[in-house]
């Protein structure tokens, strides 16, 4: 069982790190999200689930003035004393960590001394949301051991502020909210505005839904991102100044944004057209989930990749042939790139009894055009964020 096998060897580095026994071990997830890209900071719903490929914590609470982490996966370690301001470091993965300590302790809570070794089998930059996990499974810690009172939303929210003000990804709010909220064979309809959410069954008898690992991450993903997000926010500016009754950026017709066109320029009006139409296929998808009407699932999928590529621009070369080959395979009922984009993963929904040939087929056509061995990820809806006791697993 992998899962055991990530908590064992979690339990050892922290041994090796610390000379001692963890009193504590958390395990966070990552998430997959079956539709609805892009639209968590625009007032949408989407479709995320927790996943079981996770970051495990072992943690023990020390009688000290520091918080030392050990990254297993990294091999690096990093210390920081409770008693004073963070600020960003030069290491990626330990300002995950230091926003949510720094959101904490604007709060106003008091947070003791901890040993902390953690490591991973969310795969990172698939899209996957390890740092989500990271930051929320950190947030879930602290709230846990030092009794700090927040809800599972405060949770989330503390995960979403880190990115934001530590990591400077001006991320939605829908990876943290599935790693905490996340239920064992459910799917969670999530309204980005109030962060009201509801859950369908995802029962996928007969049909798997698998991750092709493009394994290319290109390095405009922060600032394409955030460029996209300015590109939105141009539309809505304009959109809300014509249109001053409307409340909620998902309640703007079709019409009104042709009639901002000229005004918003052809590259806001995609992004806004896009998002428009991704919110309606969200609604879409879920119902279909509830129905099992697979087969409409997986035409929403295919029809989100399209805007993603030609509307929302945040494909590129590799994704787009991923999905547009998957495609082609008898069995396959929809695909899509997912995650924000240039590089990543695809996530496809297909027949259980044709996964094996159509991997073996794509992996083939990938690693001729490109070069490159894609990873498959074969993904089962899971918990959310949770403490396991520590001697649960035995090492």
């Amino acid at each position: 069982m992998i899962q055991e096998k990530l908590i064992n060897d979690t339990k050892a580095a922290f041994q090796f790190a610390f000379r001692s026994e963890p009193d504590h071990v958390f395990l966070s997830p990552g998430r997959i999200n079956i539709i609805g890209e892009h639209v968590d900071y625009s007032d949408g719903f989407v479709l995320p689930a927790a996943i079981d490929k996770y970051i495990c914590f072992a943690v023990e609470k020390v009688d000290s003035e520091t918080c030392t982490f050990f990254a297993k996966d990294f091999n690096d370690s990093f210390s920081f004393n409770i008693n004073e301001k963070q600020s960003p470091v030069v290491q990626t993965w330990v300002n995950y960590l230091l926003g949510v300590f720094n959101a904490i302790q604007e709060e106003g809570k008091t947070i003791g001394g901890l040993r902390i070794a953690f490591s991973s089998t969310i795969p990172m930059g698939s899209g996957l949301s390890s740092s989500a996990a990271l930051e929320c499974g950190f947030a879930f810690i602290l709230n846990q051991i030092f009794n700090l009172g927040f809800s599972k939303k405060e949770i989330s929210l503390i995960g979403q502020k880190s990115e934001h003000t530590f990591v400077g990804v001006k991320c939605g709010i829908m990876d943290q909210f599935a790693s905490v909220f996340g239920k064992d064979g459910k799917v969670i309809m999530l309204d980005c505005h109030s962060l009201d959410h509801q859950y369908f069954n995802a029962d996928l008898k007969g049909y798997s839904l698998v991750l092709f690992d493009s394994c290319v991450k290109h390095t405009h993903l922060t600032s394409g991102y955030n460029d996209r997000r300015n590109d939105v926010d141009h539309g809505k500016k304009v959109l809300w100044k014509k249109f001053p009754e409307v409340k909620k950026f998902r309640d703007f017709s079709f019409e009104m944004l042709d009639e901002v066109r000229e005004d918003i320029g052809e590259t806001s009006y995609k992004r806004c057209f896009y998002l428009l139409k991704e919110i309606k296929r969200v609604e879409q998808a879920a119902k279909a989930l509830s129905e099992n009407n697979m087969e409409n699932l997986g035409k929403l999928l295919t029809e989100t990749h399209s805007g993603l590529s030609e509307e929302f621009e945040v494909s590129c070369n590799e994704l787009d042939f991923l999905v547009k080959q998957t495609l082609k395979e008898n069995g396959v009922l929809g695909a899509r790139m997912m995650g924000g984009g240039f590089g990543g993963c695809s996530i496809n929904l297909i027949k259980e009894d044709c996964v094996d040939k159509i991997i073996k087929t794509i992996s083939e056509k990938y690693q001729a055009e490109f070069n490159i061995q894609m990873k498959i990820y074969q993904v089962k809806i899971s918990e959310g964020t949770k403490e396991y006791t520590t001697n649960e697993f035995s090492i």
